[in-house]
């Protein structure tokens, strides 16, 4: 299995030793066997349910705020593992993912919107039409992390804010 794809015990323990390290595996969601982003991801939506009673200026300043440390704590993982983007890294899930829903916080919407949203997310995601692969290739650090996931939940909240003003 390649570096991106698995850790060994003592990558797992330096990658827990730090609150960067906790923060950028998504307080253990990354650490799932397979479909690290996917649980990722899933692990996004609990803070969300919190998150979305929030005002739109205060939760896009705890994005904005959410970003940055997220750049901090990628860099001081991949470090660590000594891997780039190690898929056990999914912060930048959460930051996607709560981009993603951002439509959801002011416009009325039913339930499942959230499951399509989610859905969005990982399309994009998995996907990467351009300019999400550019950005995946050719920043490096923890901002390129980041920085595709941004833009995957940007391109998500697009097309969700688009069905839901054409399901009016």
């Amino acid at each position: 299995m390649s570096a991106k794809k698995s850790l060994s015990a003592e990558q797992r323990r330096a990658l827990l030793a730090t609150p960067a390290g906790w923060l950028a595996c998504g307080f253990g969601s990354g650490l799932a066997p397979v479909a690290q982003g996917t649980f990722g991801s899933l692990a996004a939506l609990l803070p969300w349910l919190l998150l979305r009673e929030l005002s739109l200026p205060i939760y896009l300043a705890l994005l904005l705020l959410g970003f940055g440390a997220g750049v901090w704590a990628c860099n001081v993982a991949s470090r660590a593992l000594g891997v780039a983007d190690h898929r056990s890294l999914v912060w930048d899930e959460f930051i996607g993912q709560w981009i993603a829903l951002l439509p959801l916080l002011v416009l009325p919407a039913p339930w499942w919107t959230i499951a399509a949203g989610f859905a969005l997310f990982r399309l994009f995601d998995v996907w990467k039409p351009w300019p999400i692969r550019w950005l995946d290739r050719r920043v490096k650090g923890g901002m390129g992390v980041m920085v595709d996931d941004v833009v995957a939940g940007a391109f998500a909240a697009i097309v969700l804010a688009l069905g839901l003003y054409l399901q009016r």
